[in-house]
C-alpha cells in the first residue's frame, strides 16, 4: 500500500485582495495526520484556508491537498472536504437537523442518506437532545457544535477547522479538542486554524506558523515532543541582562524574550540550572523566577515571531 499523500503542500503561493498581497510566496510540505495553522490575529489564517476552498484564485504559485492541485482540481478537492467556517454562517429558522441535512445534500448525499446522517453527527456532536429547536434559540457553543456536524455529515476525507473554540468557555473548549481529537483518530486529516496555542498543542502533530501573510516557520510537534527537551523561564531584574543572554547563547541555550524581561530558553545537554544562577551572578542579573515547562509551541512561536521580525 502506498503511503498517503502530504496534507498540505504549498508552492510558492501568492493571493492578492484588493490589489495586495495577503499571502506572500508560501512555501511547504505538511504530512501530519492534524496539521495547526497558527498566527495572530490578521496573519493570514482564514485567507489560506479560503484559497484552499477555492474561494481566492492564486495570484502566483499554488498549493495541493491531499496530493491535488487547487488550480486544476478544485472540483476534486470540494468534494473531500469538509469546512467549519469562523463566522456563523446558518438560517436561524431552520432547526439543526434541517440545517445539517441541507448541508448534506449540498455536499453530494441524497435526501434519506442526508437526513440520517444529520441524525448521527448532531447525536455525535451532543446536539442530539436539541436537535429539532431552532438555531436561533442555540448558545455560542451549540452553535459551534452545529457548524461541526454540518461540515462532518456528508464524511469529508479532510476537514477544515477555521478558530473552531472561538468564544467558548473552558469546559465547552475542551468537548470541542475531544472532538477533533476523535475525528482524527476516525482517519479523517485536519487542518486546524487557531491564535490559541494551548489548543493547537494539544490537538496538532504539526504546525506551520504564520506572520503577516509568510511562513514563519514549520515544525514536527511530534518529534519535538519526543526529544523531551528543558524548557525555562526566567525573569530578570538589574545588572547586565544582555550580556546574561550572550553567555547562555554561548552555551548553547535557544533563547525566546518575552514582554517585562522575561525569557524563555531551551537547555542543552549538559548544562544544569545551578550554571544559570552563576551566570546571572557574574553580571549582577537578579533571577526573580525560574519556571520550568515542557511546552515547546509556545518557545517555537515565539521565536518564530522573533526570526520572522529579524527578517523584516
Amino acid at each position: 500500500m502506498s503511503d498517503p499523500a502530504p496534507l498540505l503542500e504549498l508552492d510558492d503561493l501568492e493571493v492578492h485582495l484588493g490589489g495586495r498581497p495577503v499571502l506572500a510566496g508560501l512555501t511547504g510540505w505538511l504530512a501530519g495526520r492534524v496539521v495547526g495553522l497558527l498566527g495572530p490575529n490578521g496573519a493570514g489564517k482564514t485567507t489560506l484556508l479560503a484559497t484552499l476552498l477555492g474561494f481566492h484564485p492564486p495570484a502566483r504559485g499554488t498549493a495541493r491537498l491531499i496530493g491535488r492541485d487547487i488550480r486544476s482540481e478544485q472540483v476534486a478537492i470540494r468534494a473531500r472536504l469538509g469546512y467549519m467556517p469562523e463566522s456563523d454562517a446558518y438560517v436561524g429558522h431552520l432547526t439543526a437537523v434541517r440545517f445539517v441535512r441541507l448541508m448534506a445534500e449540498l455536499s453530494g448525499l441524497g435526501r434519506k442518506a442526508a437526513l440520517e446522517r444529520a441524525h448521527e453527527t448532531l447525536f455525535y456532536v451532543g446536539l442530539g437532545e436539541a436537535r429539532y429547536r431552532k438555531l436561533d434559540t442555540y448558545s455560542l457553543g451549540m452553535r459551534q457544535l452545529a457548524k461541526l456536524a454540518q461540515a462532518i455529515a456528508h464524511g469529508p476525507e479532510v476537514l477544515l477547522l477555521d478558530e473552531p473554540t472561538n468564544g467558548l468557555d473552558p469546559a465547552a473548549r475542551e468537548r470541542m479538542l475531544k472532538l477533533v481529537r476523535e475525528i482524527a483518530d476516525s482517519g479523517v486529516r485536519v487542518v486546524f486554524s487557531s491564535h490559541l496555542l494551548r489548543d493547537v498543542e494539544s490537538v496538532c502533530d504539526e504546525v506551520i506558523v504564520l506572520k503577516r501573510g509568510r511562513v514563519a516557520t514549520i515544525a514536527d510537534l511530534a518529534a519535538a515532543r519526543a526529544e523531551n527537551r528543558r524548557f525555562l523561564e526566567l525573569e530578570l531584574r538589574g545588572g547586565d541582562g544582555g550580556g546574561f543572554l550572550a553567555a547562555l547563547a554561548e552555551r548553547g541555550c535557544e533563547i525566546a524574550e518575552l514582554p517585562n524581561r522575561r525569557v524563555k530558553i531551551v537547555l542543552p545537554d549538559g548544562v544544569v540550572a545551578r550554571e544559570l544562577w552563576r551566570l546571572a551572578g557574574e553580571r549582577e542579573v537578579q533571577l526573580r523566577r525560574m519556571t520550568g515547562s515542557r511546552n515547546s509551541l509556545e518557545h517555537l512561536f515565539l521565536k518564530a515571531m522573533e526570526d520572522e521580525r529579524a527578517g523584516l
